[in-house]
């Protein structure tokens, strides 16, 4: 199944679709300035991963909606770039999806490869 297919799954089931666009993003600094910008987080969070975590920790969306899906597209070339770091990015990103039970939220993330 494509993720545009998948998007469109979800998005008829009422849930919200984030598409965090990775394409020429080689380090640590461009992941968290997408990635903030695409959760909506402010600015600051995009500093370090310790900022990441941070403010991505009070990031309770609530259950106004079923779920929120966050389709990763254009992520090999920064995973081929910093293995490390993006072993560090995929280690943030779940343990937001985790975080986000506590607020009777669902985050799924799909790693689309194109």
């Amino acid at each position: 199944m494509s993720h545009a297919t998948l998007a469109q799954a979800v998005q008829s089931a009422g849930w919200k679709v984030l598409a965090l666009d990775l394409a020429a993003v080689t380090d640590e600094q461009g992941f968290l300035e997408r990635c903030a910008s695409t959760l909506g987080l402010p600015p600051a969070a995009a500093r370090n991963w310790d900022a990441f975590q941070q403010a991505s920790g009070t990031l309770g969306w609530g259950p106004e909606v079923p779920g929120r899906l966050l389709v990763v597209v254009g992520w090999p070339a920064f995973a081929a770039a910093q293995p490390q770091q993006w072993q560090h990015a995929l280690q943030q990103l779940e343990s937001l999806a985790g975080r986000q039970r506590q607020y009777d939220s669902t985050l799924a993330i799909v790693l689309a490869i194109a």
